[in-house]
């Protein structure tokens, strides 16, 4: 059998190649080690109060306050782009017309309005009564006083602002002239009773538990009512008229949030202020930048709604137009009308009062045209 004999010089060149080969292939393993290591160690022992970005030549620092600020600027966004940011600027007349009369299918200088259901209740002041008109119908129907102003108990005189009480399926009606509150039942119209008496009422709100608000223009407060109560408890105003924070002038309408918070239209100081529960004082949230028409005032305003995201809504009376602002804003957004005073579809004439429905469409009293114009909302990406 032949042997196959390596000479010395091939063994020690061998030798020599797998020494150099476990050399290089250690040296390649070191590299590697240092390149996982090294970042790791970086970032282990960088700050943590700092997030570091590196571009080409650039870099930048962003603390974690930054941090959470972008985030919640990033939400708003997304919150507010889940909402309905504009709506069409022509409106559809869906009740009464701009004659002033009494007919079933008109109405005679329309205020408070409120949204239940597939209808929309109306107090239309001059006639005396209130109207609930079916969202698409041709004429309403009257639930409470007659085609009349009057003082007897089943009449009304002016009635101002309706809100609705589901729990006993009632209206509350501020009747104006006749200076009292009436509780109007849906289901025996017959019976209307005496809520509260002796009280220059103006605008109504309802809260979660039930307790009814009341602003009381001759005395500047608002008053609550709970179940039950002989009087009412002062939670906004009392301190005389005035602008001043603890102050309100001839307040009109009003809306109470889930906190039970306080919003008030404050006819004479031509400004929104926000009374939260328990507070002492209020502070402006729209307008009190004196009477006008730029976006930084309001000119007696009325009417108002809240929405889930704070947006505050007005009916700028005098202006002619409904308004948008965000508490802490320096100034307001025209959201429909302020295209002068007229009787277009774009245009409104004294707005007295507003509301939405479930999907998003704005109603809006328009009191000397007479009718309800209905703005439909501009979904996103949407062309108006």
């Amino acid at each position: 059998m032949d042997r196959f004999e390596v000479e010395p010089e091939q063994i020690n060149v061998n030798l020599e190649q797998s020494s150099a080969n476990q050399s290089g292939l250690f040296i390649i393993v070191v590299v590697l080690v240092l390149i996982i290591i090294i970042p790791i160690v970086i970032i282990k022992t960088k700050p943590s109060t700092t997030i570091k970005t590196t571009t080409t030549m650039v870099t930048t620092e962003i603390t974690p306050k930054e941090i959470t600020t972008i985030k919640n600027k990033q939400t708003t966004e997304e919150q507010i782009e889940s909402k309905y940011n504009r709506w069409k600027q022509n409106g559809i007349t869906i009740a009464g017309e701009s004659q002033q009369r009494s007919g079933l299918n008109q109405l005679s200088e329309p205020h408070g309005i409120l949204i239940d259901d597939n209808a929309i209740i109306i107090a239309d002041y001059d006639k005396g009564r209130i109207l609930e008109w079916k969202l698409n119908a041709k004429a309403g129907e009257i639930i409470a006083g007659r085609n009349e102003n009057g003082k007897e108990i089943n009449q009304l005189a002016h009635p101002v602002d309706v809100i609705l009480d589901k729990k006993n399926d009632s209206l509350i009606i501020c009747d104006y002239d006749n200076e009292r509150i009436m509780r109007w039942f849906r289901k025996n119209q017959t019976s209307p009773q005496v809520f509260i008496a002796n009280i220059s009422c103006f605008g109504l709100a309802m809260d979660n538990n039930g307790s009814i608000y009341v602003a009381d223009w001759e005395k500047s407060t608002v008053t609550r009512w709970k179940e039950g109560d002989i009087n009412g408890t002062v939670v906004a105003g009392g301190h005389n008229k005035g602008n001043q924070l603890n102050q309100l002038y001839l307040p009109h309408y009003i809306f109470v949030d889930k906190d039970y918070s306080l919003y008030i239209s404050d006819y004479f100081t031509d400004r929104v202020v926000k009374w939260r529960n328990g507070a002492k004082e209020g502070i402006v949230v729209a307008g009190g930048n004196g009477s006008g028409n730029s976006l930084t005032q309001l000119s007696s305003p009325q009417g108002l709604f809240v929405d889930d995201l704070g947006f505050i809504y007005i009916a700028d009376y005098a202006n002619h137009r409904i308004m948008r602002w965000c508490e802490g804003d320096k100034q307001g957004s025209i959201v429909v009308g302020g295209n002068d005073q007229g009787q277009r579809s774009d245009q409104l004439n004294y707005p007295v009062d507003l509301s939405f429905d479930a999907e998003g469409n704005l109603y809006v009293t328009d009191s000397d045209n007479n009718r309800i114009q209905k703005f439909e909302p501009c979904f996103h990406k949407t062309i108006c």
